[in-house]
Parts: C-alpha cells; sequence; structure tokens
C-alpha cells in the first residue's frame, strides 16, 4: 500500500528531533519559548507541545477534522491522482461496500450515518493528505505536530506511522458501528450552545438532569459537554428530553441560542462508554508503532508518548469531551511576535479553521484548507 510504506519518512524535521530525544532517556517537548520568563514556561500549557529549537514560521501543523465535516461530493479534487484512487479502493475492499462512490454520490442520509461517514471522512483526509504530499511536500517534512478532531485523530496517526492506513480504516468502521449501535439504544443526542459571560451552563445542565429524573422518569440520565470549540460556543450531549430542557429554559440560563447537530447520538459522553468497551478489544489486537510526529490527544490536549496511552486515550475519547479548544491552545499559544507554523487543515469541512480562527486569529493568518 503506498501511503503505508511511505508515511513513517514524511516528516524529516519531527523524526529527527524524536529521535534526540529519544537517545537521551524520552520524549521531551521543548519550547521554542524557553528564553524569557520561566514563569511563562511553568504555566503555560505549551509546555505539552513538541516546540523545537528552529523559527516556527519554517514548520508547519497538520490539522484532520472529524465527523460532521462530510459532504456529498467530497473526493472529487482528488480522485485525479490514481494513489488517491487506491485509497478508496483499499478501503472499499476493506468495508464490503464502495466507499468513493459513497463520498461522491451519497445518498446524503447514507454519508451522514455514523457507521458509514466516519469511514469516509477518514479516507478522504488521507486523499486529501496525499494530495498536500505531492502539492507541497515540505508541509509534511516540517510538521511538528498533528490533531485530529474526533475520529480524525486516526487520520493524525496515519500520517505520524502509528497505524496503517489498513488498520486504521478498519478500526474506525468498528468505531462507527459501535457508535452508531449505541445512539440507536438511547435517545441522545448533540447540541451546540452559544454563551455569554452571563451564562449558567453548569446550573442549566444539572437543572436538565434533575428534570429528567423527576418530569420524565430517566433513570440514569445525562447531560454534560462533548466538545469544548472555543470560549463562547461548546456541545453539549445527552437525553434527549435534557437537551430539550435546556433549549425552552434558554433565556432562565443566560444561553444566548442553542442548535440541535445533525448527529444520530451523544457522543463523546458518559452514554457512548457501552460502545467503548466493546470497540476496546479490536483496539488493543491491533499494531501500533510509535508516532513519529507527535499527536495531540482529544481526552488531554498534549501528545502521548508512549503507545499503551495512546491507546488507552483513542478508547476513552469515544465518551470523553473532546478538548478542541485546549489542543488549539496548546499548539498555538505564543508569546507576543512570536511567529507562528503553517497549519493544514486535512480533509473535508474546513470547520477547523474556523474555531482556529476564533480561538487564535493570529495563527489562523497562517492556515489554510486543502480542497477536496
Amino acid at each position: 500500500m503506498f501511503w503505508s510504506k511511505r508515511v513513517c519518512g514524511l516528516s524529516t524535521v519531527a523524526r529527527r528531533l524524536c529521535s534526540e530525544n529519544h537517545a537521551e532517556g524520552g520524549v521531551r517537548f521543548p519550547s521554542d519559548l524557553a528564553t524569557g520568563s520561566s514563569t511563562f514556561n511553568t504555566r503555560d500549557q505549551t509546555r505539552k507541545s513538541f516546540r523545537p529549537n528552529v523559527d516556527p514560521s519554517s514548520t508547519s501543523v497538520l490539522l484532520f477534522p472529524g465527523q460532521g465535516s462530510q459532504f456529498v461530493g467530497m473526493g472529487k479534487k482528488l480522485v485525479a491522482s490514481r494513489d488517491a484512487l487506491s485509497l478508496y479502493d483499499t478501503a472499499s475492499e476493506i468495508v464490503n461496500y464502495d466507499v468513493l462512490k459513497l463520498c461522491l454520490e451519497g445518498p446524503s442520509d447514507e454519508l451522514m450515518r455514523t457507521d458509514k461517514c466516519q469511514v469516509a471522512t477518514l479516507v478522504t483526509s488521507i486523499a486529501a493528505l496525499q494530495s498536500l504530499q505531492e502539492s507541497c511536500p515540505q508541509a509534511l517534512e516540517s510538521c511538528v505536530a498533528a490533531a485530529g478532531f474526533s475520529v480524525g485523530e486516526y487520520a493524525a496517526h496515519v500520517f505520524a506511522g502509528t497505524l496503517s492506513f489498513e488498520d486504521a480504516v478498519e478500526l474506525v468502521e468498528s468505531r462507527g458501528k459501535e457508535m452508531q449501535e449505541e445512539a440507536e439504544a438511547t435517545d441522545s443526542a448533540l447540541m451546540t450552545v452559544f454563551l455569554s459571560h452571563s451564562s449558567k451552563l453548569n446550573y442549566a445542565m444539572k437543572s436538565a438532569i434533575e428534570y429528567c429524573k423527576v418530569r420524565k422518569q430517566i433513570e440514569h440520565p445525562v447531560c454534560e459537554i462533548a466538545n469544548y470549540l472555543f470560549p463562547d460556543v461548546k456541545v453539549i450531549g445527552g437525553n434527549t428530553e435534557a437537551l430539550a430542557f435546556i433549549k425552552t429554559n434558554l433565556k432562565e440560563f443566560g444561553l444566548k441560542r442553542v442548535k440541535f447537530l445533525p448527529v444520530s447520538g451523544a457522543f463523546h459522553t458518559r452514554l457512548m462508554r457501552p460502545a467503548a468497551i466493546r470497540f476496546k478489544d479490536k483496539l488493543l489486537q491491533t499494531e501500533f508503532k510509535r508516532p513519529v510526529v507527535p499527536v495531540h490527544s482529544n481526552v488531554h490536549s498534549g501528545a502521548d508518548t508512549d503507545l499503551r496511552s495512546i491507546k488507552k486515550h483513542l478508547i476513552s475519547q469515544i465518551y470523553s469531551p473532546v478538548k478542541w479548544e485546549q489542543i488549539m491552545h496548546t499548539v498555538y499559544q505564543r508569546r507576543h511576535d512570536t511567529p507562528f507554523p503553517q497549519s493544514y487543515e486535512v480533509g473535508p469541512g474546513g470547520q477547523l479553521g474556523t474555531i482556529l480562527k476564533m480561538v487564535n486569529n493570529k495563527a489562523y493568518q497562517s492556515y489554510q484548507a486543502i480542497e477536496v
């Protein structure tokens, strides 16, 4: 497989620097802010990120989108490449349906299904990565960090050499099926909430849980944050009745507005724990290799440095909130006038660029999305 054979040689900068750190007794993440105030370095969460002692603008960061970024027609701008076609063909053989046809033609309802869209998004993201390698190899060779939103974390690990493309497709197919099954077992949903300085989101979620217990007789209701996007916007998930209660009473909780998301369940909440338990054995049986590029975990925003932690957090990621806002701070926070790396969103949607702009507009000035 083309990608499987070549991926581990891509990021020469990160590979060399990581190797030097391994030789010194484990991976360290030195900061490019090492000069100056020691107080700043101690407090700042950039200590969780890999910051080599080079001009940051000569490095790159790759971001991989997750579920919700898919759209009918994605992949159209990629399939002129035989290597991209090979990726879709290989994935189709693994999952026993035509992944490329689903991406290009839909139907939309089928592509939206969790058990289908996760595979489609992964394959399209890796095909976009292939396109970026052909058009701008330096972007991959100079990469010092990668991150993926939810299922996008698997694409990041394919890039980093942790997983083969084929194994990632198998894992993501299994992951999507388990999450789809759990979503169908419980009436649950996700909802975006837009906050103001006077919002009482924690109070709203506690009130919704109490409402479900008392009024709806739900034994163990759930209502909690599922995604941290940026300061004034979060995604909450849980029982549909709990989210509907918050929507009905949003003014009481000081919420500006809310919006239900077109997904089938409360992903990244405790309601998905049974799916993670069923998925665990398959993931643990899959071969992982040490990543040559730091991949930031959705669970804690830092980059795991050993395989046991990577596997553990990919399992718990299914029922834990996606800490994307925290990842953006970890990767991009800089002192004034410090240059930013070049950032590439590798996959469909362009939504991660929107979030980056809201979290760090200066970093966004060095961002571009790869057309799919």
